[in-house]
């Protein structure tokens, strides 16, 4: 196993390796393939690898390739259980998905749990099945608002160099307050290109993990490249990031649903962001009769703009929705005609 500079995360104890890997993306590999990707990750020196019960395939991927090696690496996954019995049941299918016995951070899947939801999860460690608790959103409000309560380890929140002054305060009090911020989306769902510029302004902050999403061997040696050799974040690279937050800035939907609902039934949280999802996740659970209908229902937007006045982010989630559905159907176009 090679070796990579690590960062403690946050007050949990975890010493992870500063280029972590997330591992939905890989749901769309071969297991052949995947395990293959995650050794060579193995191999480089990452440690930390982040799934989730939802993530398909993902967890057994992980279990597949890190089978009698398990000490040597961190494993966090998610649960969206909303109640105590479908939380065990969660946790010990991804235990056996994992070929493990316990993991070491388990998350609440974009959901601040009840107080009583919370207690299980802690009875999870007590067992010693779970060795910290924490937690991903996509809202700021409720993310700052998880922090301030004290009683997370973690948070998993997007961020990029694209993200905006409130994400970088709601880092920066993690740091204060000891909690681990684990980004989500760090490369944005992929909308980011200039990847030396972002790697860079992610890493001048101490207490962030980011968990890129790989889905290529290519990607992987290129997050192993820049960790080998770190690029400064000069003032070239600030003014290319400035120049990317003012074009950019504007489509990244984070799926926080604050916009919804919607007059006209649009599930705007999922169809804002419907292009990030066909090229990360499984892209035929998105295409489905159902999904189709979803999508199609952009086409009702009547622009009462109520969904503007909501959005935490200042995006028009009317105007993203109506693009990703002209995007959509292209793309179910070339699915049916066997294309991609």
């Amino acid at each position: 196993m090679g070796k990579m500079e690590k960062m403690k995360l946050g007050n949990t104890g975890i010493l992870a390796t500063r280029t972590a890997f997330g591992v939905l993306p890989l749901q769309r590999r071969s297991m052949a393939d995947a395990v293959k990707i995650l050794r060579r990750a193995y191999d480089a020196g990452i440690n930390f690898f982040d799934t989730a019960r939802v993530y398909t395939d993902s967890e057994e991927k992980i279990g597949n390739a890190f089978d009698g090696m398990r000490h040597d690496v961190y494993i966090a996954t998610k649960s969206v259980a909303r109640d105590a019995k479908a939380l065990r049941e969660h946790l010990e299918m991804s235990l056996r998905m994992l070929r493990t016995d316990y993991v070491d951070l388990f998350q609440f899947h974009n959901n601040v749990p009840s107080d009583d939801l919370l207690e299980t999860a802690l009875g999870f460690v007590k067992e010693g099945k779970v060795r910290h608790v924490g937690l991903t959103l996509h809202a700021i409000k409720d993310a700052c608002e998880a922090v301030a309560s004290g009683k997370f380890e973690t948070l998993q929140f997007p961020f990029s160099s694209i993200s905006d002054k409130e994400d970088a305060a709601l880092v920066r009090s993690c740091a204060a307050a000891g909690v681990g911020f684990i980004a989500m989306k760090p490369m944005a769902g992929g909308l980011i290109r200039d990847v030396a510029s972002n790697f860079a302004y992610i890493r001048s902050f101490g207490n962030v993990l980011p968990i890129w999403g790989v889905q290529h061997m290519e990607e992987l040696e290129q997050f192993i490249s820049l960790e080998a050799s770190p690029p400064a974040l000069d003032d070239e690279r600030l003014a290319a990031i400035e120049a990317d937050r003012a074009e950019l800035g504007g489509q990244f939907c984070r799926g926080c649903g604050y916009c919804m609902p919607c007059p006209a039934n649009i599930e705007l949280s999922m169809v804002c962001r419907m292009d990030l999802l066909l090229a990360r996740a499984v892209a035929k659970n998105f295409l489905t009769p159902e999904w189709r209908e979803k999508m199609a229902l952009a086409d009702d937007c009547v622009d009462c703009r109520a969904c503007v006045g909501r959005c935490p982010y200042h995006l028009k989630p009317n105007k993203l929705a109506k693009r990703q559905a002209r995007y959509y159907e292209e793309f179910a176009a070339a699915y049916d005609a066997g294309a991609v």
